[in-house]
This record gives structure tokens, sequence and C-alpha cells, in this order.
């Protein structure tokens, strides 16, 4: 399976972000059940959801402190890669 996320390193706390469907960050059910999921490709980070609505804009859900940094970027200034996992 392949997503579309990114480890990012910042004041020595390193994360990742994952970019689900837009459904998934609007419950925390889902949310918690699709970030433990994730935990193969971002093994031991913390993990944000990110997604966007019908406008482009983009939602973050996760720890609060990265989704507020994040929330705070313009999404083209997040180095998105391909991530696979087996």
């Amino acid at each position: 399976m392949k997503i579309q996320g990114a480890v990012i390193k910042e004041q020595g706390i390193t994360f990742a972000v994952a970019i689900v469907k837009h459904h998934i960050t609007s419950s925390n059910h889902e949310a918690d059940k699709v970030r433990g999921s994730l935990q193969g490709y971002f093994p031991g980070l913390p993990v944000v959801l990110a997604s966007q609505d019908a406008r482009g804009n983009f939602r973050y859900h996760g720890r609060t402190d990265l989704a507020k940094f994040l929330a705070g970027l313009h999404p083209s200034q997040i180095p998105w890669k391909e991530y696979t996992y087996s």
C-alpha cells in the first residue's frame, strides 16, 4: 500500500504527517484507528493526519502541538513523498 506523507524534524521533535481522506479527520475514532495502522510506515513516531476539504483547505488531526505547527505552514512547505509498506 502507498501513502503520501512526510517525516519532519522541528525543534528536536521528529514526527510524521500522512494524507488521508477528509472524513477520517472528522472522527476521533476513525483518526485513531488510521493513525495506528500507519505505524508500520512510521515506527515509533507520532503521526499527524492531514486532509483537504473540497476547497483545498487542510485539516490536521493528531498531537495538538504538532497539528498547530503544521497548520502554520503552507502545504507546499511540507516535504511530501510517497511511502510504501508491504
